[in-house]
């Protein structure tokens, strides 16, 4: 179910945010929502906006039809397009849980683990990076045609 900004606060608490660009999404995508959704909580797929996708490159599919593929996935209960930062949409939802790839361990930003230590919201850690879609797009890039 698509949700607005405004619809955050309904679900504090109660979910399991995992959020990214997901542009290319891939398989490893679909193993992160699976392992969040084993977690025991309804998820939350935070999709980064458009802007921040071409901060990397240019979007291959727009946030929302980003959105409407990852919200077909039978683990996400709940599909919301960020209009802020992360931080915002952390301190608006306050996530039972904020999932991210082991890929983010020792490198996800000090504001965000700091509104999660003093928001009471567990940061869990899976082991489900099969791939990057910064490194799919590089090796597109760069194979002959």
């Amino acid at each position: 179910m698509l949700i607005a900004t405004e619809d955050l606060a309904q679900h504090r608490g109660e979910v399991a945010m995992v959020d990214g660009g997901f542009d290319p999404i891939h398989h490893g995508h679909v193993e992160y929502f699976e392992r969040a959704a084993a977690l025991g909580a309804p998820v939350l797929c935070n999709v980064a906006p458009d802007d921040w996708v071409s901060r990397k490159h240019r979007p291959l599919l727009s946030q929302n039809q980003r959105a409407r593929v990852i919200d077909a996935f039978r683990a996400i209960a709940y599909t919301h397009i960020a209009e802020g930062t992360t931080l915002d949409v952390l301190a608006a939802l306050r996530p039972k849980l904020y999932v991210k790839g082991a890929d983010w361990r020792d490198r996800l930003p000090a504001d965000q683990v700091e509104l999660c230590a003093s928001a009471g919201i567990e940061i869990v850690f899976l082991e489900t990076v099969l791939d990057s879609s910064t490194a799919l797009l590089e090796a597109f890039k760069s194979a002959p045609d």
